[in-house]
């Protein structure tokens, strides 16, 4: 996909370029020049994983990578990622520290031993680097690293310094994140009395001296949009440890644990009054000489759960005094001290805090239901306690008033922090003015002003008269109160948030049942949206395809409205409202029939309901639901802007609003204008082709593999198989190839299953043996296939198959038979590498691994001749030619019958033999894959 990006990054300086002779052309490439390259995180992840492979396989010796940026941006989270794919070695310059930051940490960077450390790796020597202990704040040894890994990658906020820029490959520039979230939160806080550039100096001091002009030099420039997520929360249980005296010794005796000492303490904005308003307070943690800082409370509170984000990052010391300096003051202080243990991903922690007297018993995890049972089975009963800290503070000491000191246990005993004084850079060789600087997005936040960290719903009562232009639909009211729509669209990370705090407001308000409704185009997101939502409210998630009639599946017509049983589903939310039990019907998507029912009962414990599916918010539907979101983007946009690159390829620009009704015609016509209603609209700009989180660790091998070895390696309690057959589609547009030979980047896949349709995206990285891609298949009409066809995509290729899988939550094998290829392929797939590779090396398949993609496997095995970029004809005419056919007539007949104002389909007399067609391709025996929704959690 980014093949051209690549090679640009390549070719635009690096080491090399410094040791070649200076050249007399203008034209010749130099380390001055920056090359624009402004992506997002998963993007940027993507082009540096890429790079480093094309580096690596032209060059002998290390590749060295540098990535900078200031505080918060992301840098070890993408040097971690790359890490995770790609075998290297990570050196963190915080390691180089000589002492603890007096106020310009550059100067306690020892960069004469990062630099002979570099040297010694790009010579091919072993060398030792340093080991800093922050909680002792000295260096307390060496650790010897060597070159195997054959890639060094330097992580830090000056790893873009001009003594290290002549030692490194590649140089990489993060900015955004929790860096620009803080001068926005700033900003807003104390108004326009400041400069942008005042706060910077005053927060970041080092920055626009030290750190900016560096970053300039960056071939990969990343603009980071994460700020906060609960895509991945952490769920919390505390009770007071007294309570759980007995289990204490238990737990905790003869293992090794962790002992931490912290100070928190809250700032208040200097525009704040004395109202507790804690959502408006910066929190930071001192934890020896490092600093960590979070906005506002930013936690959900369910029954007995306490759920946060992954808000935290690392600051200065100057940036928390160039906080007090601007008028913050700290209101709360304490000391926590902190004796953990930890098993696998939950954590049991004894925490004292000196301000209340008390120790407390916390466990910590990922997952909702294991801190759950966890706690069951070490006996631990509660009561539970659901108030922070310092909340639990703030009840007992009181609200301390503007100009009040804080309580005693703050950083009394540690050295005073001072205020920055700001740097002023008069110098126009440093750094030039903001007006001056061609692409100042290293600079500023992308609003000049923040929302509140915690936005709060509204509620409007249907008995008063609504304001002209309103989307409130009385009907779907109780009690006289609705949600007032958020006027604004929100990111994804920010809408799951929003979305938990409405089903919280409405069990406040109006008590439980809370029916909730999550609609929009297909590949939105809004199945990933309802279960991330489900796993923190501990609810339910009907989807709307449990509804399907099978007459309509037969006919391909699953994507219209009419498809829906909407009658059982009106009893089925009926039955819910009023609190009564009732059955949810199975949908089996492989025979096309409703398979059985399932009883569901709202409760005090459980009260909440989510129904997500594209017409989630028809009319019919949402007058029965209390909150309505709209999920647009995701892969959905994906494909569109896939199309529109590669119509540019070939010299035709396509707007997008035409490709749109091309490849999805029900959308615009009976999607779209339903979701304006919603109380919450979401942007879902999450890439999850690119993403780093949503991408699987595949093994794959034609070793043969006994089925009893297969049963050895999984869980017994929790395995469960299946057989699948399915058919991939090649969709290609004549002209966009790039080498004259059909590779599988140059092609849409579609996988027929069933009668229905599915769109395979992939942009897989290949490192070693793995191949790493994205979890990311999504449902689509056969009249979106039809439109990539009517836009003037061929198909080119199929391929049939069958697959045996195995799978146990952890990892899924799957045996897979491809058609006219005589031995089978195993294939281990797993979101944990290590347990993947574990697998690969219990089942003996060590050393007969393939990255290759089973398009060119096939294409092997045909004669040399018949490997073109126009696809194996002279095998597959007819069926491809059938195929093709039965897509363009019914897809455009579904189009038309979907669109009143449309007449009948030039095709339609072709309708006549479509039963014979679809017989045919149901001996095909086409299944739908989509197997990893387990490995999402």
């Amino acid at each position: 996909m980014d093949d051209e990006v690549v090679q640009r990054v390549l070719q635009e300086g690096g080491r090399d370029y410094y040791q070649q002779q200076p050249s007399t052309s203008s034209s010749s490439p130099s380390i001055l020049q920056s090359l624009p390259l402004h992506v997002s995180f998963d993007h940027g992840y993507y082009l540096l994983v890429k790079s480093i492979q094309e580096l690596r396989s032209k060059k002998d010796g290390l590749v060295t990578v540098g990535i900078g940026g200031p505080s918060g941006s992301g840098k070890t989270s993408l040097a971690e990622k790359v890490a995770s794919v790609i075998r290297c070695t990570v050196i963190s310059m915080e390691n180089y520290r000589t002492g603890v930051d007096d106020g310009s940490d550059l100067d306690l960077i020892d960069f004469n031993l990062l630099v002979k450390n570099l040297e010694d790796l790009i010579g091919g020597r072993d060398t030792s680097i340093p080991l800093f202990d922050f909680q002792g704040r000295k260096r307390i040894g060496f650790e010897k690293i060597m070159t195997s890994s054959g890639v060094v990658i330097v992580d830090g906020s000056y790893a873009l310094h001009a003594m290290l820029r002549s030692l490194l490959d590649i140089r990489v520039a993060v900015v955004g994140g929790v860096h620009f979230s803080l001068l926005s939160k700033v900003q807003y806080d104390i108004g326009e009395s400041c400069s942008l550039d005042y706060l910077i100096d005053s927060i970041f001091p080092q920055f626009r001296k030290h750190i900016e002009p560096d970053i300039h030099h960056a071939q990969i420039r990343i603009n980071n949009s994460f700020v906060s997520s609960f895509r991945e929360p952490i769920y919390k249980l505390k009770c007071k440890s007294e309570s759980q005296s007995e289990h204490t010794t238990f737990i905790f005796s003869g293992k090794e644990t962790q002992v931490d000492n912290f100070i928190e303490m809250f700032l208040r904005p200097p525009s704040a009054s004395e109202e507790a308003r804690i959502n408006d307070w910066i929190k930071v943690r001192q934890s020896g000489i490092k600093y960590y800082l979070s906005l506002g409370d930013q936690r959900i509170v369910d029954k007995n759960f306490i759920i946060r984000p992954k808000a935290e990052f690392e600051v200065g010391r100057m940036t928390l005094g160039g906080l007090l300096a601007l008028g913050y003051t700290v209101v709360v202080s304490y000391k926590r001290a902190s004796t953990s243990l930890s098993e696998g991903n939950l954590s049991v922690s004894l925490e004292t805090i000196d301000t209340l007297g008390e120790t407390f018993m916390v466990l910590r995890g990922t997952n909702r239901k294991v801190v759950g049972t966890e706690a069951s089975r070490m006996g631990i009963i509660g009561p539970w306690i659901t108030k922070s800290y310092l909340e639990m503070i703030l009840e007992t000491k009181g609200v301390p008033r503007l100009n009040t000191p804080p309580p005693l246990s703050t950083v009394s005993r540690e050295k005073s922090i001072t205020a920055p004084k700001p740097v002023r850079i008069t110098s126009p060789t440093l750094v030039n003015p903001l007006e001056d600087l061609p692409q100042p997005w290293t600079r500023s936040p992308t609003k000049s002003k923040m929302e509140p960290v915690l936005a709060s719903w509204n509620f409007i009562s249907t008995d008063l008269p609504l304001a002209e232009g309103s989307v409130i639909d009385p009907s779907s009211s109780r009690n006289g109160l609705q949600l007032a729509p958020m006027p604004d669209s929100y990111d994804l990370d920010r809408g799951l948030l929003l979305s938990v705090q409405a089903i919280q407001a409405l069990l406040e308000n109006k008590g439980f049942p809370v029916i909730v409704g999550i609609g929009g185009p297909s590949g939105s997101g809004k199945t990933s949206l309802a279960r991330k939502m489900a796993n923190i409210v501990g609810c339910e998630v009907v989807s709307l395809e449990s509804y399907y009639k099978a007459e309509q599946v037969k006919h391909f017509k699953y994507d219209d409205f009419c498809s829906l049983d909407l009658s059982l589903l009106s009893k089925n939310i009926d039955d819910i409202r009023n609190r009564r039990r009732t059955k949810v019907p199975l949908f089996d998507l492989e025979t096309g029939s409703r398979s059985g029912f399932r009883e569901l009962e709202v409760s005090e414990d459980c009260g909440v309901v989510i129904f997500e599916g594209v017409y989630a918010l028809h009319p019919d539907i949402r007058r029965s639901l209390d909150l309505w979101i709209a999920v647009v983007g995701g892969v959905h946009s994906h494909l569109i802007s896939r199309v529109q690159r590669d119509k540019s390829k070939v010299g035709c620009f396509m707007p997008h609003n035409e490709i749109m009704t091309a490849v999805f015609p029900i959308f615009q016509q009976h999607i779209e204008p339903h979701l304006v209603h919603a109380h919450l609209k979401i942007r879902n700009d999450f890439d999850p082709v690119l993403s780093p989180e949503s991408s699987l660790f595949v093994l794959k091998s034609n070793k043969q593999v006994a089925y009893q070895d297969i049963l050895k390696i999984l869980d017994p309690s929790k395995i469960c198989s299946s057989v699948q057959k399915f058919t991939d589609i090649y969709l290609k547009l004549p002209g966009t190839l790039a080498n004259g030979h059909l590779t599988e980047s140059d092609c849409i896949r579609v996988r027929i299953c069933e009668g229905r349709f599915a769109l395979l995206i992939r942009e897989p990285i290949r490192e070693g043996n793995f191949i790493i891609q994205p979890k990311v298949d999504f449902d689509i009409s056969i009249s979106t296939v039809a439109g990539l066809l009517n836009l003037g995509y061929q198909a080119v290729t199929y391929i049939e198959a069958s697959a045996s899988i195995y799978q146990d939550g952890k990892i899924l094998i799957e045996v897979d038979h491809l058609q006219d290829v005589p031995t089978p392929y195993v294939q281990i797939k797993g979101a944990n590498k290590e347990v993947v590779a574990a697998a690969g090396s219990k089942l003996k398949l060590d050393g007969s691994y393939t990255t290759k993609s089973y398009l060119e496997i096939i294409l092997e095995t045909l004669p040399v001749h018949e490997r073109n970029s126009s696809g194996i004809h002279s095998q597959q005419a007819t069926k491809m030619q059938e195929l093709v056919e039965l897509i363009l007539t019914q897809g455009c007949s579904s189009a038309s019958e979907s669109s009143p104002r449309k007449g009948a389909s030039p095709l339609e007399g072709a309708i006549e033999d479509m039963q014979s067609r679809i017989k045919r391709l149901e001996r095909w025996h086409m299944i739908n894959t989509v197997l990893f929704d387990i490995l999402s959690y």
